[in-house]
């Protein structure tokens, strides 16, 4: 059965190599982030976003157990506000939309900052670079930021972005992801 965890990974490693930028927008407990910082080494650099501080703590100690290099700047703030943080372009960007796995289930990403979160990321890309965009049509908010993503996608230039969906298309609920390619 196909693993979507792994395959936006493979998508990611296809464009991001050692030295890269990468960022975080959805940091929850780290995975994505120790995957960025282990892919783009000492040498890179990975900047991760919450809104919640205890993922941010989390995402700190995690990283410290995974002896990732100390390449990652974790910032407690909304993903929108990308470019108060980011001036570089980057090679590489990661949104896990939702919310934070066991923690309070009112707090998930919201369709206001998500888009702005979006169209900045899309903005600091390099040129052959990727971001995916994780949605999870299981509630509400979830449902409708992935339908408010598809229809803006779907108005980007192709000669400059590729935008690509992957959907279990028999599981409605089940969770997908976009593939933004700059060329």
């Amino acid at each position: 059965m196909l693993d979507l965890l792994i395959l936006q990974k493979d998508f990611i490693l296809s464009h991001l190599k050692e030295g890269d930028t990468a960022v975080d927008f959805t940091m929850g407990n780290g995975h994505d982030t120790e995957f960025l910082s282990k892919t783009v080494g000492a040498k890179g650099h990975v900047y991760a976003f919450d809104i919640q501080e205890i993922a941010v703590n989390s995402t700190k100690e995690n990283l410290k157990k995974a002896a990732c290099p100390e390449n990652y700047t974790l910032i407690n703030d909304s993903h929108h506000k990308v470019k108060n943080y980011v001036s570089a372009q980057i090679k590489a960007g990661m949104f896990n939309l939702g919310r934070l796995p066991g923690s309070d289930k009112s707090i998930t990403t919201m369709r206001i900052t998500t888009m702005p979160a979006v169209e900045a990321a899309i903005s600091l890309l390099g040129e052959d670079s990727v971001l995916t965009v994780a949605i999870y049509p299981g509630h509400e908010e979830g449902d409708l930021e992935g339908k408010m993503l598809r229809e803006y996608f779907s108005t980007l230039d192709r000669k400059k972005i590729c935008v690509t969906e992957i959907k279990i298309i028999n599981s409605p609920t089940s969770p997908y992801f976009f593939v933004i390619e700059s060329k």
